[in-house]
């Protein structure tokens, strides 16, 4: 096999959480680009269906954090095929001092953030292990799954932990052919950080930090996406790939 066909996901079927907007929508479309057959999930049915029509997708309006084994039935039954690749892009944010944080809102982002992944590709996995078939799993870390940042306490403890969660993966079940991998973006312009780049000040203290002088375009995430779920990262797994402008190495 060449090393281009290596990249290529021609008959590759994968499901992308969060996948109407922002990195996730960047993201599937790369996916979509790179020959796999998607399933883009949001929970606002109008939303998905636009993103399916415009990537050259299947929609599928679903809460990721409801009913996993309903969702892969849906996904499968309307690819028609098993699903080889997941990408957990679906996520929120809540920014508030430590010592005041909301209970509720902590319970929120733990159970979007992190529980709910864990549980599809538990349900995914389960599924693959007993087809005796590979699969990829790429979860959506951040900057925070290494390091830490004001406000955002809950975020940071859930980011944390879907590392943790992919390199456990890993463990259990890279030697029965699935792979599980994070990829962690540094800051790119979504809704979920649009508070930074709507600051002044934080914007600036922000650029300064990142070497290539720049924020990134959700476009520029996709390459790790690809390259994660093909055959290209054979023997790549338990890995965070960080896709930050040089922020962490500065």
């Amino acid at each position: 096999m060449s090393l281009h066909d290596r990249f290529s996901l021609a008959g590759k079927t994968a499901l992308v959480t969060g996948g109407s907007r922002g990195l996730g929508k960047a993201m599937a479309r790369g996916l979509v680009d790179a020959g796999a057959r998607v399933v883009v999930v949001a929970r606002s049915a109008d939303a998905v269906a636009a993103t399916a029509d415009e990537l050259g997708a299947i929609g599928i309006a679903a809460d990721v954090t409801a009913a996993p084994a309903q969702l892969l039935d849906d996904a499968e039954a309307a690819l028609g095929a098993p699903l080889d690749i997941v990408l957990h892009a679906a996520g929120v944010q809540h920014r508030q001092a430590a010592e005041h944080f909301d209970p509720e809102q902590w319970e929120r982002l733990l159970r979007i953030n992190l529980t709910a992944p864990f549980a599809l590709s538990q349900e995914l996995g389960r599924r693959q292990l007993e087809r005796g078939a590979g699969g990829s799993h790429i979860f959506i870390g951040s900057l925070t799954s290494t390091i830490s940042m004001p406000q955002i306490s809950a975020y940071t403890a859930t980011k944390s932990g879907v590392y943790g969660v992919a390199r456990s993966l890993s463990s259990e079940w890279s030697g029965r052919g699935i792979r599980a991998n994070a990829i962690a973006p540094g800051y790119f312009r979504t809704e979920l950080t649009e508070a930074v780049f709507t600051d002044e000040q934080r914007y600036a203290e922000m650029l300064a930090r990142i070497p290539m002088g720049r924020f990134g375009d959700p476009e520029e995430l996709a390459g790790a996406a690809v390259f994660l779920a093909s055959d290209a990262a054979s023997y790549l797994t338990g890995q965070l790939i960080t896709v930050d402008g040089g922020w962490t190495a500065a």
